[in-house]
């Protein structure tokens, strides 16, 4: 019997250990993950952000590895490693109530990213960015058909899965539930709902995000407080979810005069 591993196994293995790209591993870097080890490609540590992943390196005595190329390619999950791939720790999911204690100690409203069965770990990615950059203090998934944080949503997410607080529920409807007992105002996102603009926003806020293809789910749906849609004036009468949830987010920040 053949006592090596075959590279698809490594992978398999190793899904939540591996960060790989600069940008990536440079938020890691500088996040509250545990790098564990940093592999570059050899040639490279001294070229634009190699210095800056080598120097944040120094800083947390992490050590960093020259190796070949080919090493990085039978590492890599996503293929797409730019020369550099950080060994971690597995992805540290929060919970509900740290995502919702987050936004006490800030001083700040609720603001929640809730999704439905989002299964594309790129959509999922891109909306982690977005949830970042618009301030929501955490997103959250299903544990079963959906997408989870794995390297190709932290590449996705241009490492912003490193700094964002996401949760994993069992259940979304009673999640709703228990986030409406807590005063949050629940937004579910649809194209028979009011035009998000003309919608008050404010407040306590959890935003549910449909999934790709199906859109909520009948029982969420019936759980949210409010349907909203994003007003379309072109051809085409719909929006990539990622997208869709990151106009909808900005109407939440715009109305809270961020």
């Amino acid at each position: 019997m053949d006592k090596k591993k075959k590279k698809s196994d490594f992978k398999n293995e190793n899904m939540e250990n591996i960060v790989e790209g600069k940008n990536p591993v440079i938020e890691a870097l500088k996040s509250e993950t545990t790098v564990e080890k940093i592999y570059i490609a050899k040639g490279l540590s001294q070229e634009g952000p190699m210095k800056l992943i080598n120097a944040l390196a120094k800083e947390k005595g992490i050590p960093v590895i020259e190796v070949d190329r080919k090493k990085l390619d039978d590492m890599s999950v996503i293929n797409v490693h730019q020369g550099v791939i950080a060994q971690v720790s597995p992805y540290k999911y929060s919970t509900v109530d740290e995502i919702l204690e987050y936004a006490k100690n800030k001083g700040e409203e609720p603001f929640v990213i809730l999704l439905d069965e989002i299964e594309d770990p790129h959509n999922l990615g891109s909306i982690i960015r977005s949830a970042n950059v618009f301030g929501a203090h955490g997103v959250i998934i299903l544990k079963r058909r959906s997408a989870l944080v794995t390297p190709t949503v932290i590449k996705a997410s241009a490492g912003a899965a490193m700094h964002t607080k996401v949760a994993k529920v069992t259940n979304l409807t009673q999640t709703i539930k228990e986030l409406k007992e807590k005063g949050l105002w629940i937004i579910g996102t649809d194209m028979d709902g009011e035009v998000s603009y003309k919608t008050n926003l404010k407040g306590p806020i959890g935003l549910v995000i449909g999934s790709e293809g199906k859109g909520l789910s009948r029982l969420v749906k019936e759980n949210c407080d409010v349907i909203v849609k994003i007003p379309m004036m072109g051809e085409v009468n719909s929006l990539n979810a990622s997208v869709a949830a990151g106009v909808v987010m900005y109407e939440v920040i715009r109305q809270r005069g961020i």
